[in-house]
C-alpha cells in the first residue's frame, strides 16, 4: 500500500498563483481594495487614484488638510493595510 501526500485546495491555489507570477498582483489588488475599510468611508470619499509602484502606495487626496493628516499617520496606515491583506505588500505610503 502506498501513501499519498494530501494538500489543501488553498495551498495548491497559492502554489499555482506563485508559480504563474500572479500572487503579487493579486495581493496588490486586495490591498488597494481594502483602502476604504482601513481608513473609513469619509476619508475614502476624498481620495481618487490609488496605485502601487515599487512597494509604495500612491494615493491622490483632494483635501490638503486630510493629505497632511494621512502623511503623519502613514506608518499606522501601512501596518493596517498590510494586516488587512495578511502579507507585507507595501512599505510606504505617499499622498499627493
Amino acid at each position: 500500500m502506498f501513501r499519498r501526500e494530501v494538500h489543501s485546495i488553498g495551498d495548491l491555489l497559492k502554489e499555482y498563483l506563485r508559480s504563474q507570477g500572479l500572487e503579487t498582483p493579486l495581493l496588490q489588488k486586495r490591498l488597494v481594495d481594502s483602502w476604504e475599510s482601513v481608513v473609513g468611508k469619509v476619508v475614502a470619499s476624498y481620495t481618487a487614484e490609488k496605485y502601487i509602484k515599487n512597494q509604495t502606495l500612491f494615493v491622490k487626496v483632494m483635501n490638503p488638510a486630510l493629505r497632511q493628516d494621512l502623511w503623519m499617520m502613514r506608518g499606522q496606515i501601512v501596518k493596517r493595510l498590510n494586516a488587512a491583506v495578511g502579507s507585507m505588500v507595501i512599505v510606504d505610503l505617499r499622498v499627493y
